[in-house]
């Protein structure tokens, strides 16, 4: 094997569970060379099938200390604080010493834009990612709003319009808030449907909105539709089209081929044909766009049923999750954009 070249070698250590790969890199100077040098790094694969265990599946014992191997590169661990549970970072992990604009990258990767307004002044980007993610955390296992008093969310109406809104964090249910606007639309006798749209590290954004099968086109949401279905990407694209795979922030293992479609069982966009929905429905009146916390017990529920467990979305989060969305006004508050 050390006759090997070494972008071989690289490949078959590549191939290794973590524990094993720790132990090869030390039995000699020809391996500890191959398994240290940043271009080469066999260590991504182990790590990276280390993260992508099923949800609560405990992450292997010698990943928490990895950070104290030099052999690591350090650019493996971009790609564990972005990717990794927020708890095990924050209470078993040894996090390593980084550069400040590779904590940069690692609080671009995992939060959403709009999360920036939470770094000090001079505070640097290390600090401020382990401040936001022990405040998301905390949002995420309990009911306390005391950092975040109003939620701000999106409603795309069907005019090509769309407002961003608040409401008050503490009773905030975003079911309750649509059913408001349904109201005020005359499409309260119609079922709420909600999709999950994208799912990050600590958030997934949802969407709530009303299918029908109305008679003529004034009340149908063209925006909506181009909202939850990119123009020019199906089903069936593997990464192909007009669109690049989402990176700031990224997508979990769910949805990471996203706005790709991915095969996880969970990505459920396409759940009809062409311009319609299923059972031939077209989406009317407005929707609504809004990002919850990840908790312990989020998936045992429908999406919009853990009260106070949301976080803002802004309209710099609605660019970076759909940067194909052209709207025709955006408009801060209430207001329909007629004047």
């Amino acid at each position: 094997m050390e006759s090997l070249p070494v972008e071989l070698i690289a490949e078959i250590l590549g191939e290794l569970d973590l524990p094993s790969l720790i132990i090869t890199s030390y039995l000699s100077r020809r391996l500890n060379y191959v398994a240290s040098d940043s271009s080469l790094n066999p260590w991504r694969g182990p790590i990276l099938r280390c993260l992508l265990v099923q949800p609560g599946t405990p992450y292997e014992p010698s990943l928490r200390s990895l950070s104290e191997r030099s052999t690591v590169p350090r650019q493996n661990w971009i790609e564990i604080l972005s990717m990794a549970r927020a708890d095990w970072l924050l209470l078993e992990a040894t996090l390593p010493s980084l550069k400040d604009s590779e904590w940069e990258e690692c609080f671009k990767r995992r939060f959403l834009p709009s999360w920036r307004k939470w770094k000090g002044e001079d505070e640097g980007w290390g600090p401020a990612f382990r401040k936001i993610l022990m405040r998301v955390w905390h949002r995420s296992i309990t009911s306390c709003t005391t950092d975040e008093s109003w939620t701000r969310y999106i409603l795309i109406r069907r005019n090509g319009v769309a407002n961003e809104l608040e409401a008050t964090s503490r009773n905030f249910s975003p079911v309750l808030v649509f059913d408001d606007h349904k109201m005020q639309s005359n499409l309260d006798h119609l079922e709420t449907r909600i999709r999950l749209v994208v799912e990050l590290a600590d958030v997934r954004i949802i969407a709530l909105g009303v299918l029908n099968k109305p008679r003529g086109s004034t009340t149908v949401n063209e925006k909506a539709r181009t909202f939850l279905h990119p123009p020019g990407i199906d089903r069936n694209d593997a990464g192909q089209g007009p669109h690049r795979g989402m990176i700031y922030p990224l997508p979990a293992r769910s949805h990471a081929n996203y706005p790709f479609y991915t095969p996880s069982g969970e990505d459920k966009r396409w759940l009809g044909t062409e311009d319609r929905e299923e059972e031939g429905m077209q989406w009317v009146g407005g929707l609504m766009i809004a990002a919850q916390i990840i908790g312990p017990r989020t998936k045992e529920h429908s999406a919009a049923t853990n009260r106070s467990q949301y976080a803002s979305l802004s309209w710099a989060d609605l660019a970076a999750i759909a940067p194909w969305l052209e709207l025709v006004k955006k408009i801060d508050g209430p207001g329909l954009g007629n004047d």
